[in-house]
């Protein structure tokens, strides 16, 4: 906004600092000087007025009353006169406010026997200065008071008010008024209007009517000044797409004290510049608001702005602003919409003293380590070993489509009310879905065909949602191999279990359920139960060559799909420590002929009882089915790796346990070790 330094000048007796001065003081205590011009014998200074202080800083006295605190100087505060009637030849008007949550105090007083004549050259240089036009003495002295005092005033003609009437409502649908510009607006529903015996006469808070301007035959005249609820007036100003200086002050917010002290000095000014007598005063003011007490604790602000202030000196600061204290209340003026709290009054001490002068310094406080993200912790910990295997997470959208559901047969799915799309309708009850379209996409792009993107290894640890009854979230982790990698995803899912601290791992026959019989992902003889202390915490398998048909994935597909729920239960950090032995290992390979029937955990876990504590793994390194094997047989051929942890086994040692082995395993005579 746009200010007047010898305008500023006239509230203070003692000369201002030069305007470049005055300038930095503002700047330095909130209110930023974007610009100064030297204009016809003045200087106008752009000043740029904070949001929150628009009720009581979009005029002249506002200002000055900051400059009078921030320099300590006595203000000179403007003169009125006191608002007393007269008998009078006019006839009272009779105001009514249909909408009285809109209009918190309407003051008005009529004068009878006003002279519209040209303004006084002070008056009209001090709106030129301004930028703002001289129509006649009435008009420029409402923007002269509204400019002073931040209290928008409208006058209107006495005698075209038809039937002495003003009504405040708001606007029908439809409703139009030409405006003192000469425009005819369409008004949109609910804004603040006036109303006389059956005309629209005024735009409240943005604009006078037409139809009840001052003009040269004026000789009587209605003087408002009102305080109205600025959000209709903001809300107005955007649907008509105009504005107006007093609709930016209504916009802001002012206070409803203010409209009686405008209109005692719009009334001196009047006297000495167009004449006239007060016939009737209107003042409606039902809610009447007082000044707010606030509580403040002197060491609070304090230990708020971190500097030592003497309570004497926070209590002339506060005094400064115009505030009074009484022991530990403050009572804030009610100009000042923007103090409600402590911290409000603690702002205008801390802006005051200057924010410049308070040296920065590295705040004291005790460091008190988080307390610790568990399920955090062991999400990182196992996406890191994921990831330390050679796998790529890879992150979905939690939805699959209505195609999804039939694919995979599932039934009793959360559905979601409004889906964004079609491929969205569902939320998802498994990971695995969208993992294997990731397979799809991937063995479909660019970098599948290179070498890098021969082998896709890619996992996802987030939430599904079942619906037995109600929708229950729980965390799943899974991952796939593209290619024939039951063994390699077997020992994947080994390494994360280990590393996790997971012990008494072993896999089971899949068994499904009745239910699940006809709906199984997986490849008949190509799963398994993973499970810990008779726990099922998972499944691993190929999946089902119909699945991967639907879905057009070429070749084969192994996943895992983890309960990551159960394993974070069972997860520990406590890992026990076996030194590397310094003694060479050695290793022996066995090969062993089985029925189809038979499964490799059964063949290791013999190998392993028999040959007891000298035998530290046994690796399976092929399985063979084809025409040269006995009808009904297939062959598993294993690496036996033999260590000590206090000696170098010898030959015959080994020998030995091999031998023992070996006669386990024919212990069974449905097995056949191949020499």
């Amino acid at each position: 906004m746009i200010f007047s330094y010898n305008w500023l000048q006239s509230f203070f007796k003692a000369k201002l600092p030069k305007p470049e001065k005055l300038a930095e003081f503002l700047t330095m205590h909130a209110f930023e000087v974007g610009e100064i011009k030297r204009r016809a014998g003045d200087f106008v200074l752009n000043i740029d007025i904070l949001s929150n202080r628009g009720h009581d800083c979009l005029c002249h006295y506002g200002i000055a009353r900051e400059i009078a605190a921030i320099l300590d100087r006595k203000l000179n505060i403007p003169k009125g006169e006191k608002l007393i009637t007269k008998k009078g030849e006019l006839q009272p008007v009779k105001l009514k406010i249909n909408c009285p949550n809109l209009v918190s105090r309407y003051s008005a007083i009529a004068v009878e026997g006003v002279k519209i004549s040209k303004s006084p050259q002070w008056l009209k240089k001090r709106l030129g200065t301004l930028g703002i036009r001289s129509i006649n003495n009435i008009v420029d002295l409402t923007n002269f008071v509204m400019l002073e005092t931040g209290q928008p005033l409208h006058a209107f003609d006495y005698d075209k008010i038809l039937g002495k009437k003003m009504v405040l409502r708001r606007a029908k649908k439809g409703e139009k008024i030409i405006t003192l510009d000469g425009v005819k607006r369409d008004l949109y529903e609910g804004a603040l209007i006036i109303e006389d015996e059956n005309r629209l006469i005024d735009l409240v808070g943005i604009m006078g009517g037409k139809l009840s301007e001052i003009d040269s035959t004026t000789k009587n005249i209605v003087l408002q000044a009102g305080s109205f609820d600025r959000r209709n007036i903001y809300q107005a100003t955007k649907n008509l797409r105009h504005s107006t200086d007093a609709s930016d002050i209504y916009s802001h917010g002012i206070d409803p004290n203010l409209t009686i002290p405008a209109l005692e000095r719009a009334y001196l000014l009047l006297k000495k510049i167009g004449g006239g007598k007060i016939v009737q005063l209107i003042d409606v003011y039902p809610k009447k608001i007082l000044p707010l007490k606030i509580k403040l604790d002197l060491d609070y602000v304090k230990k708020l702005l971190g500097i030592e202030i003497t309570s004497k000196e926070i209590k002339n600061m506060l005094k400064r602003f115009g505030f009074k204290v009484v022991e530990d209340l403050v009572e804030a003026p009610t100009l000042r919409l923007d103090v409600s709290i402590p911290e409000d009054l603690i702002e205008e001490i801390g802006r005051l003293y200057g924010y410049q002068k308070i040296k920065p310094a590295f705040p004291v406080a005790s460091l008190v380590p988080p307390k610790r993200n568990f399920e955090l912790f062991w999400e990182n910990m196992a996406k890191n070993i994921l990831k330390e295997a050679g796998f790529t997470e890879v992150y979905n959208y939690s939805f699959i489509s209505e195609e999804d559901r039939k694919v995979f047969k599932r039934n009793n799915l959360a559905e979601v009310q409004n889906p964004v799309s079609a491929e969205q309708k569902y939320l998802r009850p498994s990971l695995i879905p969208e993992l294997l379209k990731n397979v799809k996409k991937n063995q479909n792009s660019v970098f599948a065909s290179s070498s890098a993107g021969k082998e896709i290894k890619i996992f996802e640890l987030e939430k599904i949602f079942k619906k037995p009854k109600s929708v229950e979230e729980k965390r799943m982790l899974s991952g796939v191999i593209a290619g024939d990698a039951f063994y390699e995803a077997k020992g994947v899912v080994d390494l994360l279990l280990n590393k996790l601290g997971i012990s008494s791992v072993w896999y089971d026959e899949y068994q499904p359920t009745p239910e699940e019989s006809k709906l199984s992902i997986w490849r008949e003889k190509r799963c398994a139960e993973i499970k810990t202390d008779n726990e099922e915490i998972g499944f691993l398998g190929e999946i089902s060559p119909k699945i991967l048909g639907a879905l057009k994935i070429e070749g084969r597909a192994v996943v895992f799909d983890i309960d990551f729920e159960k394993l974070q239960k069972l997860a520990s950090e406590e890992q026990g420590y076996q030194p590397i032995s310094a003694y060479p290992a050695a290793v022996r390979d066995i090969a062993v002929l089985v029925p189809l029937f038979v499964k490799v955990e059964e063949v290791l876990n013999q190998v392993e009882f028999s040959g007891g504590k000298l035998i530290r793994d046994v690796d399976l390194f092929d399985i063979y089915e084809g025409e040269e094997m006995p009808e009904g047989k297939k062959n598993f051929a294993f690496h036996i790796i033999y260590q000590a942890e206090d000696r170098t086994l010898s030959s015959e040692e080994i020998d030995e346990i091999q031998q023992k082995i070996i006669e386990a395993l024919e212990e069974n005579p449905d097995w056949e070790v191949r020499k």
